[in-house]
């Protein structure tokens, strides 16, 4: 099952993107970028942690997985609307974060 290890290589790269940024986002907004970096750290890393784990705890971890994935699109999406995000940077996080969220819903919800 190589899927958990693909949506883990690319949420890795669409955190490491979304990271970088909110680095420098001024103080007014630093909460906002706090939950984009907490967010964005948590889907590679439950995706990992559900990699390792069976039955409902996989799921459980695959569900917190995709749930953040949308949390930071959210946080994401607010930053770039107050004109503090680069906007091409920002679209490449986005649909990186997309295709994450594509990929776990799969893995949340296997064909039986």
């Amino acid at each position: 099952m190589h899927q958990p290890l693909e949506a883990q290589s690319i949420a890795l790269e669409a955190a490491g993107i979304a990271i970088r940024l909110v680095r420098q986002i001024p103080a007014p907004l630093k909460s906002i970028a706090d939950q984009v970096i907490r967010s964005a750290s948590s889907v590679p890393a439950n995706l990992s942690e559900g990699h390792g784990r069976f039955g409902k705890d996989r799921r459980y971890h695959y569900s917190i997985a995709y749930g953040s994935a949308k949390e930071v699109d959210v946080h994401l999406r607010l930053l770039l609307g107050a004109g503090v995000l680069n906007e091409s940077r920002t679209k490449t996080a986005l649909d990186l974060f997309d295709s994450v969220r594509a990929m776990t819903w799969r893995l949340i919800h296997p064909k039986e």
